[in-house]
């Protein structure tokens, strides 16, 4: 939690902002030097907000903050350097959320393994007025993934991801199966 730092001094004394008359005067000085102590922090702060802001420098416990604005939620599972890679990646796929190429990276970003994805979407064009639409009459988004041990493995945590990157009108599903490990 951000706070009172003490003795770190103002970029911008207030005192200084006072007309000369002021300057003299010790209740101003006092004054100004009392708001200054609270004011420090806040104007560091906002003097550094890129480094806040950016995954890679903010500090550790502003990164579920900056995943909650990407629409990620961290668990607490994983060490602070891991959280610093899924905002990172969540930053690099927030253009591709919704698409069967976003789940997929959002799965392997989060479990480091590859996902089986099936989806009955499409998309086409034509030029001609009359066609056959693309995908399947019944929608739904299929999710697979191989782990090496299915009855150790949170499913729950694999659901709740897939349900935040997928588009909210979409079922979905996942599958758990067990792979050698290569």
């Amino acid at each position: 939690m951000r706070g009172l730092i003490p003795g770190l001094a103002s970029p911008h004394p207030l005192v200084d902002t006072l007309p000369a008359l002021y300057r003299e005067d010790r209740f101003a000085q006092d004054l100004c030097g009392g708001l200054d102590e609270v004011l420090a922090p806040i104007l560091a702060t906002l003097d550094s907000l890129d480094a806040y802001l950016d995954p890679g420098t903010a500090p550790d416990d502003m990164l579920g903050w900056l995943a909650g604005w990407l629409g990620i939620a961290l668990d607490g599972n994983q060490s602070a350097g891991r959280q610093r890679e899924l905002v990172q990646a969540g930053v690099e796929l927030l253009h591709w959320r919704g698409t069967a190429r976003g789940v997929r990276a959002a799965v392997g970003a989060l479990f480091d393994l590859p996902a089986e994805i099936a989806e009955s979407g499409g998309a086409a064009w034509s030029t001609e007025p009359v066609g056959d639409l693309p995908g399947y009459d019944r929608t739904e988004l299929v999710v697979r993934l191989g782990v090496s041990d299915p009855d150790a493995f949170d499913v729950r945590r694999l659901d709740a991801l897939v349900a935040m990157v997928k588009p909210a009108h979409i079922p979905h599903r996942v599958e758990v199966f067990g792979r050698n490990a290569d």
